[in-house]
């Protein structure tokens, strides 16, 4: 009985061995080089971007929909990926490999085939038999752009960021960034401004085209570092739930690069350029970072491709300094200002860090702001992060800090005051000036130090400002 059993089990080795590496392995492949050559087969390729640049729909679609296939987890070679919840794991057809499909009775493969076999840009591949094409083909695609168009209804709260690279392509990654509308530190009037405009402009495709206007809106966020411009991008993306596209200028080398990646940014998209006062007023020599490559961009002709858009700006200054071109209706239309941290906002920071409602330092607090002492929304929220523990002893830090800035503040304006011919005093203010930045610092770095024990972690809210549309 033993020997049957292991005469049994050589056999079936063997037959397998030979089924994959040999004589039938060959006779097969020579069997499917017979049928190429009846053309018994028909083949469709569906490029990742269409002949203008311009992503393909189709792709993504076709993409998501592969990727459900239980047959994905049979391929030779397959990708795992987990999603914004680490507990969800997700499947990805490897470059060059194959996976079978079966619809209405027919047989289907797809290949996901590389730039570099195609020669070109990515590229999916259908392979089916020239029988059933007419019976399926129609019927096939119109079932795969509904399965995805499920799943994509599922996945419709993740948000992917995407940041463009030297190759003119763009990279992707999970947008997981916590700030919400809920954790903004703004006035509550303004924020619901913010969101009242952007959930008026997701429903008003059939107005702007009744205007023969492009479906896109434009923001303009200015304010000092720190104020919360960024986490408030953030808060736009998760609130609309579009995704992301950080556009890196300087990774660009002339105009045309602006025109391609803004033409491969896809819809429900929020096309974000940082610092556009910098850009605007650095001296370079390239002609990439130009004036009228920005004014192209913003609304030239091919900024008008795309539909369904929100372009946000971000500036580190005055909106005064900029060239009042840029900002003009129809290429800004909404401008927000983000100033720094004043008494009501700080009220909104205590609440949300310590959760403060009232405190009996709050009116000291109160009267070293109405001095025109003034911190940014992230040095405040730094305070009461390092000192969470001990509510008190962050407001006695917040007060202690606004001091030494209102001291400096008054003796800067005492310098201005002087004489400017005066050199010898001027530079005695210059160097008081540096000493209370230095003092500064400093507090910040005792802050660090008295700080250091084991705390658990704590995911608080995002600072953000912002008074007036």
């Amino acid at each position: 009985m033993l020997s049957l059993f292991f005469f049994l089990s050589s056999s079936f080795l063997i037959l397998f061995f030979f089924r994959k590496t040999s004589a039938l392995h060959i006779l097969n492949q020579w069997f499917l080089s017979f049928e190429n050559r009846l053309h018994l087969h028909q083949s469709f390729k569906i490029p990742r971007y269409n002949l203008h640049s311009q992503e393909n729909s189709l792709y993504r679609k076709i993409l998501t929909y592969l990727d459900s296939l239980p047959s994905v987890e049979d391929s030779d070679y397959t990708n795992l990926f987990s999603g914004p919840n680490p507990s969800d794991i997700f499947l990805h057809l490897d470059p060059n490999h194959t996976v079978h499909d079966t619809f209405l009775g027919a047989k289907l493969s797809w290949t996901n085939a590389a730039a570099a076999a195609t020669g070109g840009a990515d590229a999916l591949v259908l392979r089916l038999k020239k029988k059933d094409k007419r019976r399926v083909f129609r019927q096939y695609f119109q079932h795969i752009l509904s399965v995805a168009d499920e799943i994509e209804q599922r996945r419709k709260k993740d948000v992917t960021m995407y940041v463009n690279s030297g190759a003119g392509e763009w990279g992707s990654a999970p947008f997981t960034h916590p700030a919400s509308f809920e954790t903004v530190a703004m006035d509550a009037e303004l924020k619901n401004k913010v969101k009242s405009d952007l959930e008026q402009f997701v429903k008003s495709k059939q107005y702007y085209h009744r205007l023969g206007r492009v479906w896109k809106r434009s923001y303009l966020l200015y304010g000092a570092p720190g104020t919360g411009k960024s986490s408030f991008v953030a808060a736009m993306a998760k609130f609309l739930c579009y995704d992301v596209y950080d556009v890196d200028v300087s990774k660009f080398t002339d105009g045309a690069d602006w025109k391609v990646m803004l033409m491969q940014t896809t819809a429900k998209s929020l096309i974000v350029i940082e610092d556009l006062d910098r850009l605007l007023t650095e001296k370079s020599k390239s002609n990439a970072t130009s004036l009228s490559s920005v004014l192209n961009f913003m609304d030239g002709i091919v900024s008008c491709c795309g539909e369904e858009r929100v372009m946000v700006f971000t500036m580190n200054e005055t909106k005064d300094e900029v060239d009042q071109a840029v900002l003009r209706p129809g290429r800004v239309d909404v401008h927000i200002h983000f100033p720094l941290c004043d008494f009501s906002t700080f009220k909104i920071l205590a609440s949300s860090y310590l959760g403060l409602k009232e405190h009996k330092l709050f009116p000291q607090v109160e009267e070293v702001f109405q001095t025109g002492a003034r911190l940014s929304p992230a040095e405040v929220g730094e305070i009461m992060i390092s000192n969470r523990n001990s509510p008190t002893r962050a407001l006695k830090t917040v007060i202690s800090v606004l001091q030494v800035h209102s001291e400096g503040q008054r003796l800067s304006q005492s310098g201005s005051g002087r004489n400017s011919d005066d050199n010898e005093p001027g530079a005695v203010i210059c160097r008081e000036s540096v000493h209370t930045v230095r003092e500064f610092r400093k507090l910040y770095g005792l802050l660090r130090l008295g700080s250091r024990r084991k705390e658990e972690s704590y995911s608080g809210p995002i600072e953000k400002e912002a008074p007036r549309i």
